[in-house]
């Protein structure tokens, strides 16, 4: 065997590496005819898509091995000092053409990023599906100068509005119809019309919040355009003649018409704009801008363009007859677990039961599709890994591919799946556009330590009178909390607080509403009942309402199949009943019984709640109002958790279980997920995102006493969190319900499902046939 020196070897070594290329982009030489931008949607000018001119070819990054330090060098390239985050597949939607760049490690001091190690240029394994994004610091390098191209002016086109044509309508919101306007720097200026189509008008209405353009009458448009034309003199001055005789209301529209002209000269920053319709971004269309100080002018007039209301937000503004209408429209599609209307998971009615979508593929396009069919506009954002919480049951749709012309998501191509392709940690998402309906300018947090707590607000009074007044908080719930939460958009809400002594005083001192109740339907708390006149039995800011909003909230959901295949009767001594009577965890018979001879019957089944939603779910009480329990050995930290109840056909209650004290702790949790609640030791109490708390069938107290009830057809049904002491985000998933046959001696309990997990139909079908069964009880 031959062996070399140790010298000898490195001399060897460093020949053979300087004669063997490294897969590596280092060479400084290689920077030349490189350029950065930013692309994609949404995104702002210092956010988005990674994008890379090289070769004469854009193309982007992509995610394998992506570290902030590749972030902040491909942010100083863009010109900004460092970056403050960074994105993955392909949040700012999939680029185009090539992936330049693959497994990029970049250790943050290196002045470009063709310094980095990587696989090569135009050497990736990729799929655009994996693009990498970056967030930068919105701070210019000193002396930065951006270049001038027409990406640079693209992302100018960022904020859109809608003027009114009509003076005086400016005031009515949502504003559906007006004159098209671009912000351009600190100033608004207008659409050229010439070639504008109506898949331009499509693409603006779905960015305002609008699913669809509306066709208007020809001669509106053309009153309009020429109201909003530059005045040109006559060619041949004509002979005046007496005008028409016009109606007080073609009168009212001419002057209003004629003081807006007086008011306006059209400003033209855009045109020769050319969308398909399916893009959700004017910014994504090809197009041309005027340059500045070009004596190119407009061929026409400035672009008018009219949306139709989505029934989303319609159905709170018309009358009963159509909100049913609109029920009926919404059945196969719903968004769950969003802080706010047109954002939630992704939910789709198949086979009469709620499941979700798989996120693998989900884009901006399937995004937009499913909010123009829910009545918003085009997408904000596709949400993946279950960024609105998990769902439960089947998940019916993979690999959805839609064009953003489908009217509904069931048009789109898509995969059916099994268990193994996807799971509930991947379910999509959706942030839709919404209209604008200026609801946070009457409602307002004050005295709290920050912006998103303190006491309400709200603005309350006749037009031209209104004041700033407080809300009575006798009443003052979790309902009413998270509306304001959602109405200022501040999330969700974290606590409902009736009394607000501790945050500082201000000058708004007056009632101005009381028993104020919500739904949790409403977009505004204007919207939820209240008493007539004001009655507050204490006055003054220290009983005020108040709130906490959070960007995150729990959502609890039981495990329904796990009761159904778990019940079962149990005789139980009561002599080995005397802790759970301490709780009153029997009915009120057993104080009668012959203690300690006899015993009671109980329907026993276990009970698993996880926690589905994006923060850990934690009692309401502090530590320091925990009750210790003897004979369970450990504390208690709520008093009203879980509702046990059996129903009769017509919803009487027959029996409940007095389940009431609680200890909250992780069981279990999915894979990759720790534990960190548990009831021993006076440890800290919750459920924590991803876990769940059993409770076993033979633990005391997780029964219904049974023992008065006579044989027949009946519902169990469990409540969690009855009473919404503690904040949610989705509280329509709390209630599951079982058929349950019981004849004397034996229990059959089946078909056992969350209480929004079937349609309308499928929950009558459920109902006729618990009436079947009463009719065949022998």
């Amino acid at each position: 065997m031959l062996h070399l020196s140790a010298s000898l070897w490195i001399l060897l070594t460093v020949c053979w590496a300087q004669q063997t290329p490294l897969p590596t982009t280092h060479s400084p030489n290689q920077n030349r005819g490189i350029k950065f931008r930013l692309a994609g949607y949404p995104r702002k000018h210092n956010e988005g898509r990674v994008e890379v001119f090289y070769n004469q070819e854009w193309g982007t990054i992509c995610d394998d091995d992506f570290t902030m330090e590749n972030a902040h060098i491909l942010c100083r390239h863009l010109g900004f000092t460092e970056a403050t985050g960074w994105t993955h597949s392909a949040k700012y939607g999939k680029g185009v053409g090539r992936i330049w760049l693959d497994n990029v490690i970049c250790s943050g001091s290196e002045k470009s990023i063709t310094d980095c190690n990587s696989r090569g240029w135009g050497n990736s394994d990729c799929t655009h599906e994996e693009d990498a994004g970056v967030i930068c610091k919105d701070e210019r390098i000193p002396g930065f100068i951006e270049p001038n191209t027409i990406e640079t002016e693209q992302r100018q086109v960022e904020e859109i509005r809608l003027r009114p044509a009509v003076s005086g309508a400016k005031n009515r919101l949502p504003v559906a119809e007006g004159i098209l306007e671009v912000k351009h720097k600190d100033s608004w200026e207008q659409v050229c019309d010439a070639g504008w189509t109506v898949k331009n008008s499509r693409v603006v209405c779905g960015m305002l919040g609008f699913p669809s353009d509306k066709k208007l009458n020809k001669n509106f448009y053309k009153r309009i355009k020429k109201q909003a034309a530059v005045k040109r003199p006559p060619k041949v001055a004509l002979k005046p003649r007496s005008p028409p005789k016009q109606t007080p209301k073609q009168k009212e529209i001419k002057n209003n018409s004629r003081l807006y002209l007086e008011r306006q000269k059209p400003a033209f920053r855009l045109h020769s704009v050319q969308c398909t319709g399916s893009e959700v971004h004017l910014s994504l269309c090809p197009m041309d801008f005027y340059k500045v100080n070009s004596s190119s002018t407009c061929d026409g007039s400035p672009v008018v363009v009219s949306c139709s209301m989505g029934h989303a937000i319609s159905s709170s503004l018309l009358s009963n007859k159509k909100k049913k209408v609109t029920v009926q429209r919404e059945e196969t599609i719903r968004l769950k677990g969003g802080s706010r209307p047109g954002e939630g998971r992704v939910e789709i009615l198949k086979n009469g039961q709620w499941g979700t979508v798989c996120d693998d593929r989900w884009d901006l396009q399937a995004a937009s599709v499913v909010c123009r069919e829910l009545g918003f506009g085009s997408a904000k954002e596709a949400l993946t890994g279950a960024r609105m919480g998990q769902g439960m049951g089947p998940i019916h749709m993979n690999e959805v591919r839609c064009t953003g012309l489908e009217s509904s998501i069931w048009d789109c191509q898509y995969k059916n799946i099994t268990e193994e392709d996807c799971k509930h940690t991947e379910d999509a998402a959706v942030k839709c556009n919404s209209p604008y309906m200026g609801y946070e300018r009457t409602i307002r947090l004050a005295g709290g330590r920050t912006r998103t707590e303190g006491r309400v607000e709200v603005l309350y009074g006749p037009r031209g009178s209104e004041r700033w007044g407080l809300i009575c908080g006798e009443g003052w719930g979790t309902m009413e909390a998270a509306t304001v939460c959602q109405q200022i958009g501040l999330g969700y809400v974290s606590s409902a607080l009736q009394e607000t002594w501790y945050w500082d005083a201000s000058n708004v001192t007056q009632m101005v509403l009381s028993g104020v109740r919500c739904s949790g339907n409403e977009m505004s708390l204007q919207q939820c009942t209240h008493h007539g006149t004001v009655s507050c039995k204490n006055t003054g800011t220290r009983h005020a309402a108040g709130v906490i909003c959070s960007e995150t909230a729990s959502d609890l959901v039981l495990h329904a199949a796990l009761v159904q295949e778990t019940a079962y009767i149990e005789d139980r001594p009561l002599h080995m009943l005397y802790c759970a009577a301490e709780e009153n965890c029997l009915s009120s018979s057993a104080r009668n019984a012959n203690w300690p001879y006899g015993h009671r019957r109980l329907l026993r089944f276990s009970s698993q709640i996880h926690n589905n939603g994006r923060a850990d779910f934690r009692p309401k009480a502090g530590r320091h109002s925990w009750v210790w329990h003897e004979c369970h050995g450990h504390y208690h930290s709520m008093d009203i958790f879980t509702h046990y109840d059996l129903l009769t056909s017509n919803g009487t209650k027959v029996a409940e279980g007095h389940k009431a004290s609680f200890c909250l702790e992780d069981s279990d949790c999915q894979e990759l997920v720790s534990k960190r609640y548990e009831c021993a030791n006076f440890g800290e109490q919750g459920i924590t995102v991803g876990c769940w708390d059993l409770y076993r069938h033979d633990i005391d107290c997780q029964w219904i006493d049974i023992t008065d009830v006579k044989p027949g057809n009946y519902i169990l049904q469990v409540v969690i969190n009855p009473n919404y002491e503690v904040a949610e985000s989705d509280f329509t998933n709390n209630a599951m319900k079982c058929n349950c046959k019981y004849d004397g001696h034996r229990i059959w309990i089946h078909n056992c499902h969350l209480g929004d997990a079937f349609s309308e139909e499928a929950n009558k079908q459920f109902e006729q046939y618990r009436g079947q069964l009463n009719n065949q009880i022998i």
